[in-house]
């Protein structure tokens, strides 16, 4: 199932991704810095959505409280608890 979450607090506008099977798929980022956003994106594809919230949760953007993979972590979030049982 796809997904779309609007970002706050960071130069990300969107991110869009897919839950197939639990796990993390198609992530794509608009705007923000495009090598870390895509180097996030790759790392956490086929990942268990649960260790990718793990992994990503928390991490910060200089004097940010958030940044774009803790901004992705709270998505993936968000889509677990709309996910139908």
């Amino acid at each position: 199932m796809s997904y779309q979450y609007r970002p706050k607090g960071v130069c990300s506008r969107d991110i869009v991704f897919d839950l197939e099977d639990g796990r993390v798929k198609n992530v794509r980022f608009t705007g923000g810095c495009s090598g870390n956003t895509q180097g996030v994106a790759r790392l956490v594809e086929g990942m268990p959505a649960e260790e990718a919230v793990k992994r990503l949760s928390g991490i910060r953007c200089g004097m940010k409280a958030t940044s774009c993979p803790d901004q992705l972590a709270r998505a993936i979030e968000k889509a677990l608890g709309e996910r139908p049982a």
